[in-house]
């Protein structure tokens, strides 16, 4: 599909856009600024709001893995609460990333003044066209710029704090008095001032937001965003922690208070071993590739919400189009437009209070989203990470996030309602009449009496497919162990159906009848899945201990009349694929069924497999990626070491298996004691590395010889 973007990040490239995003205003702007509501306890302020984002980590990390799409906030909302809530979600969280990111560019201009006679603002208004040009090249590319941007900034930020620590325990003009001087009061407004200056600063962890608006773009999503956020969290905290408490240390009070370059103030105190300045400008600079990142980063993912909603009809389809090089260019073009109207009419402080109101209401909605998702009962929400203390963890998630409204003021408060009106206007006038969809909260009414929307389910299981199988799932040792049935003269459905029941009776240990009654006396469509040509069967027993699979191909139609009435499929039918697993793992068969379904949905799927006529070619077929390598053991080969010799006795890689031996026409999984004989086919599973060195020592003469023989 055109408006489907390409997996292009990995961990390194979450952990950059994260941290990326969050290191520039919240370090070399904020601290002063906020000093004024908390006094020298702004640096706990900073750890605090550290520690009290985790709950909507956790949430976070939890829907993405299970959603991992473009739009992050906006899609989540959209699909557990509804097209409603999500244009409101996806609207809000979309400007205050915008506010976010023209702020960090203004920084730019402010700090590049430092060192030469240039207007701030049109110095902002080149980076965020310069940002856009990156942008268009493709999210790849931005990360690659993104990591330099991160890479410098954490060298010069980690000497920063190593040089500040090491100056204020070991210098002598730095004393315990000179310390409590500096510190005391600690609390300049008490708790409530604690309190407003947390959410003031939440403002500065907005870059674990921003990452999963790109989690589409995302390599192994339900590894890499928790870690990579997690990691990003643990890094940011610590230095903005460490470094503000550095700033605090060495900063007079009032003068803190009213300064805009802390950093850069605080440095003038360190880096002695350095020429005059040079430490000033170093920190200078660091703050420069600070703002640029987080700008960078902020355009990359705020982009990603207009696609995101244009691509579900919430906002014009055009905003969905996708260009040469993979990137969503209106939806850039659009944002870029808007970042440099904030950048011309708006001012800083103001900026920080409005984005962190609203993004602590879109925390309290997520906290919800995963309660309701949880609640709903949907089998095919299958997150790659689960969120701990679940209902505890998200209800104080909502909690913490509606005190922090409170303490930031009425004005932030105004803006947000302003904006949830807006998205109810745009959403009653504009989408309703072409949105069709309803969230997971509507499954969740259900269970209590309401309607539900199916194709939520059918959405959710088509993301399923696209994540793949888990680490751990048995498919590749399901299909290995599975039986196949070719039959090649006419035959019928209660025939195919005999065959399948009689092979689980045996296998399984399970009741025939049973058997019948789970595939085809329950709702039709929730145990067989048509495909042109294929039936499959899945189910799910308490019994059952591990997955089995049963495929049945007949050469021929399958005559005869379906079980269960009332059910349809286009005919000819001539492949029918049975899988069964327990039902102490619902999700893990959906991952499994999903796997199959893609196999079997390949193009020319059954002209393919008619023509085989061995099961190992079969097995092969259905195993076919990079984890496994087909050798047979001829004379006058490589390969014809192993032949007279027990499999146990042949050196292979320790990370491969010898799953199916195929000997004359019969296949069957072999043990250590198997002794192998010329013309045994060996089906070999294991890591991609080891496989492509099997394939590069033992399959590398048979292609040679083959180039020959076409040669001559």
């Amino acid at each position: 599909m055109r408006n489907k973007l390409k997996k292009d990040l990995g961990l390194f490239d979450v952990f950059a856009i994260s941290t990326g995003a969050m290191f520039s205003s919240g370090f070399f702007l904020l601290p002063g600024i906020a000093s004024h509501y908390t006094g020298p306890s702004v640096f706990l302020a900073y750890l605090l709001a550290g520690v009290l984002i985790l709950p909507t980590m956790f949430s976070i990390a939890e829907i993405s893995t299970a959603l991992p799409r473009s739009g992050g906030a906006y899609f989540f909302l959209d699909r557990s609460l509804g097209p409603l809530m999500g244009t409101i979600g996806g609207l809000g969280t979309y400007f205050a990333l915008m506010l976010k990111t023209a702020f960090a560019i203004i920084g730019i201009g402010a700090y590049a003044a430092i060192f030469w006679e240039v207007p701030t603002k049109i110095v902002a208004i080149v980076a965020t066209l310069f940002f856009m040009a990156l942008n268009l090249v493709g999210a790849k590319k931005t990360s690659a710029f993104q990591k330099v941007f991160v890479i410098f900034l954490l060298i010069i930020l980690v000497g920063f704090i190593a040089d500040g620590l090491f100056s204020i325990f070991t210098s002598d003009t730095i004393t315990d008095e000179s310390i409590n001087k500096q510190f005391t009061p600690f609390f300049s407004n008490g708790f409530g001032g604690m309190f407003t200056t947390i959410g003031f600063v939440f403002v500065s962890y907005l870059g674990l937001t921003q990452i999963v608006s790109v989690a589409e773009e995302i390599k192994n999503p339900e590894r890499n965003i928790p870690l990579g956020m997690i990691l990003s969290l643990v890094v940011t905290g610590l230095i903005y922690g460490l470094g503000v408490f550095i700033m605090v240390t060495l900063i007079e009070p009032t003068a803190f208070a009213n300064e805009l370059a802390p950093a850069a103030t605080a440095a003038e105190h360190l880096f002695k071993w350095l020429p005059d300045n040079v430490g000033v400008l170093l920190m200078s600079v660091a703050a420069l590739a600070a703002f640029a990142s987080t700008g960078n980063a902020g355009l990359l993912s705020a982009s990603r919400y207009p696609f995101a909603m244009g691509r579900d009809k919430l906002f014009p389809a055009i905003l969905a189009k996708i260009g040469k090089k993979g990137s969503p260019v209106v939806a850039i073009f659009l944002t870029t437009a808007l970042i440099i109207v904030f950048i011309l009419v708006l001012s800083e402080e103001g900026i920080v209070k409005l984005a962190s109101t609203f993004q602590l209401l879109i925390f309290i909605f997520i906290n919800f989203s995963v309660i309701v998702f949880r609640k709903s009962k949907i089998e095919s929400y299958d997150p790659g990470y689960v969120s701990p203390l679940y209902p505890f963890m998200q209800v104080i998630g909502i909690v913490i996030s509606f005190i922090l409204i409170i303490y930031l003021g009425w004005m932030p408060i105004l803006f947000t309602s302003g904006i949830i009106v807006i998205g109810v206007l745009w959403y009653h006038f504009y989408s309703k009449g072409k949105v069709k969809r309803e969230g997971a909260i509507f499954h969740w009414f259900a269970l209590l009496g309401r309607h539900q929307y199916d194709e939520l389910e059918n959405e959710l299981m088509t993301i399923l497919k696209e994540k793949g199988l888990r680490e751990g799932d048995p498919f590749d040792e399901t299909v290995i162990t599975s039986r196949i049935k070719i039959l090649k003269d006419t035959t019928n459905f209660d025939k195919v159906l005999n065959i399948a029941s009689d092979y689980f009776c045996r296998e399984l240990d399970l009741n025939k009848e049973g058997v019948l009654h789970k595939f085809f006396q329950s709702i039709p469509d929730e145990s067989v899945i048509a495909l042109p040509g294929i039936l499959v069967f899945h189910a799910k027993f308490k019994s059952v201990s591990h997955p089995s699979m049963k495929i049945v191909i007949s050469k021929n139609q399958i005559k005869g009349a379906f079980p269960s009435e009332g059910y349809e499929f286009k005919k000819p039918i001539q492949i029918c694929a049975f899988l069964i697993n327990s039902d102490e793992n619902p999700k893990q068969q959906l991952r499994m069924l999903s796997r199959l379904l893609d196999i079997l949905e390949r193009e020319h799927i059954i002209k393919t497999l008619l023509k085989m006529n061995s099961h190992r070619e079969i097995k092969e077929f259905l195993l076919q990626n990079e984890r496994f390598v087909s050798i047979k053991l001829l004379e006058g080969t490589p390969q014809d070491t192993m032949i007279g010799k027990q499999l146990k006795e042949i050196q292979l890689p320790k990370d491969v298996l010898v799953a199916l031996v195929e000997r004359n026409d019969k296949t069957f999984t072999p043990n250590g004691s198997t002794v192998l004989v010329t013309d045994d086919v060996l089906t070999i599973l294991g890591e991609p590395k080891s496989i492509a060195k099997l394939y590069k020592e033992y399959m590398s003469y048979e292609i040679d010889k083959l180039d020959t023989e076409e040669t001559t």
